[in-house]
């Protein structure tokens, strides 16, 4: 049985194949588009799953779409009616996105697929998020929470989780909101939504959580964790163009931006850890899976099975609206067709890959030495189209680089599905320099100074170095965690401002591909289990999907080497 999933016209447009319960594909459309969070419908990465499963469109069994349209269109008639005449430019566009888009869903999928409407399926979109954390997990019963910003009228939802079944029990329903009350912040501190909420949790550690209590004037919250939002202080209710209001601004004015970075998250997390001791009280759950945007809060993750009665966690790693078209196909393939057989997820490494033969062509064609890269006053070093670099030959020269404070553009194998690079599309450096933070940051990513870097440690060592609270969270970078005083020596560049660090544990004998037995050699040389790791890209673009895309980030910034599976090209 074959199963495509989509998402899209919000967000980070994505789309998914199942193929007998087995998760066999899964891109994000700004991945070939390179427009980043790109929202639209997603043509190329419904072209490249149904390429990977080679499906002939014709051939699904089922399309799942990952929310209601028609009730979010419900959602945007209601609160116009509600707040009009203040939500006049709200109801233009949010009519002209429906009439355009999402209402539209239907036969645009019917027409690009070439598919009849019945075999078509629609999920609410928490049921999805729901989905995509249960159903790859090792659990045979959890509870649930999913938080985000809104799906249809939901921006929360807990229940639990059996088998093939999932039941919900309650939601937390619009203007109402813990994503938000986050990404109204967001705004206020001068970063896009849905974009710069990341980089709100990174600054908060340079902060103290001193205006608490000016926060909390925006919001109350009850014993089960839910809260209800002062909306007199917002304008996102009513209002497309604007997060808050003049009251809002008064109240926050002359506040330090890193102060309240820390105390926006101070605040999420009490809410978030109030609610899941609720959920953990109510079901009596030890398992937990936790789904929707708001589950990407790597510092509030790392927290859960220290504050909550929780004792084991899994979170998708793609766990916004990408994620979403994994977990509705999987509802739809498990909860509503009645397929027991779960499948545990091994690796998110499901997108485009390319052959060294391929790449050879790509670097033959795109630049021979005379072309773009010599216009800019660069050569290689290494003419492209050479011979690859046998594995254990190349492995070794890309340690002993590391370990000379070289930094490396790392590209192998399938991209990494969701926001994590996991060493398939990555920017690698030696972490024993506290200024190699401000390296990357300043000359390769030409991005916030404060944003900090991950680790990626050996799994026989990450004991020694992280107090590790929750292994689950680990291979996919979910988690933050305490740096013990042997990384803060030996790894400063990727530890935090707070003594943490968002880890990830690779094992060179089960990792897919060079990256982890390159963490083992740069061990062996220098005695540090850890690189840094970062995406492969720059500050306002997706992480790299071909070798073009490598290519071209690699002329454009400052770093020294380019592998390209066993291709090396230095400047």
């Amino acid at each position: 049985m074959t199963i495509l999933g989509i998402s899209c016209h919000y967000h980070e447009a994505a789309t998914a194949l199942i193929v007998d319960g087995k998760l066999v594909a899964a891109s994000a459309e700004e991945r070939f588009t390179r427009v980043k969070h790109d929202a639209s419908f997603p043509a190329h990465a419904i072209d490249f799953c149904l390429a990977c499963g080679r499906i002939q469109p014709q051939k699904l069994d089922w399309v799942v779409f990952y929310e209601k349209p028609l009730v979010k269109f419900e959602r945007t008639i209601t609160i116009s009616m509600q707040e009009f005449p203040g939500s006049l430019t709200f109801f233009v566009d949010g009519m002209r996105n429906a009439f355009s888009d999402k209402l539209w869903i239907q036969p645009k999928i019917e027409n690009y697929l070439g598919i009849s409407r019945d075999r078509i399926l629609f999920v609410p979109q928490h049921l999805s998020h729901a989905a995509a954390s249960f159903y790859p997990s090792t659990f045979a019963h959890a509870a649930y929470l999913t938080l985000d910003a809104v799906g249809e009228w939901s921006t929360g939802s807990w229940g639990t989780a059996k088998g093939n079944k999932i039941y919900p029990k309650m939601e937390l329903r619009f203007p109402h909101s813990v994503g938000l009350l986050y990404s109204t912040l967001t705004a206020y501190l001068g970063f896009e939504v849905n974009d710069g909420e990341f980089k709100v949790m990174g600054m908060a550690a340079f902060g103290v959580p001193r205006y608490r209590d000016k926060i909390k004037k925006l919001y109350r919250l009850f014993p089960d964790g839910s809260i209800k939002l002062d909306l007199s202080y917002f304008a996102f209710h009513h209002s497309n163009k604007h997060m808050y209001n003049k009251k809002f601004e008064r109240l926050f004015a002359g506040c330090s931006r890193f102060d309240l970075g820390a105390s926006i998250q101070k605040c999420t997390e009490e809410i978030i850890l109030a609610m899941m001791n609720h959920i953990a009280n109510v079901t009596g759950e030890e398992n937990l899976v936790f789904g929707g945007g708001v589950a990407l809060n790597s510092v509030v993750n790392g927290l859960i099975t220290k504050k909550t009665p929780f004792k084991r966690i899994f979170i998708f790693p793609a766990a916004g609206d990408d994620g979403g078209s994994v977990g509705a196909a999987l509802y739809v393939y498990h909860h509503v067709l009645g397929n027991k057989k779960r499948y545990q997820l091994k690796n998110v490494f499901l997108g485009k890959e390319y052959s060294n033969k391929e790449i050879g062509e790509c670097l033959r064609t795109r630049d021979d030495g005379r072309g773009e890269s010599a216009k800019k006053g660069r050569r290689w070093e290494k003419a492209p189209g050479r011979t690859p670099m046998p594995d254990k030959q190349l492995v070794e020269f890309i340690a002993d680089q590391l370990s000379k404070g070289k930094i490396v553009g790392w590209f192998e194998g399938r991209a990494e599905f969701g926001p994590r690079a996991l060493g398939h599309r990555s920017i690698i450096a030696d972490p024993r320099k506290a200024d190699m933070k401000d390296i990357v940051n300043a000359r390769i990513k030409f991005r916030e100074e404060f944003r900090p870097f991950a680790p990626v440690v050996l799994s026989r060592f990450a004991a020694d170095y992280f107090d590790i609270t929750e292994m689950n969270l680990t291979p996919y970078m979910l988690g933050t965690f305490a740096s013990r005083a042997i990384a803060k020596k030996n790894a400063p560049a990727v530890v935090h401002d707070d003594g943490t660090s968002r880890i990830q544990i690779v094992n060179p004998r089960t990792y897919l591909g060079k990256y982890g037995k390159v963490v083992e050699a740069f061990y062996r040389k220098t005695g540090v289990p850890i690189l840094l790791n970062t995406s492969f890209n720059l500050k306002g673009e997706p992480i790299v999907n071909s070798p073009a895309d490598a290519i071209s980030t690699f002329e454009r910034s400052g770093l020294d080497i380019l592998v390209l599976e066993n291709y090396v090209l230095t400047k």
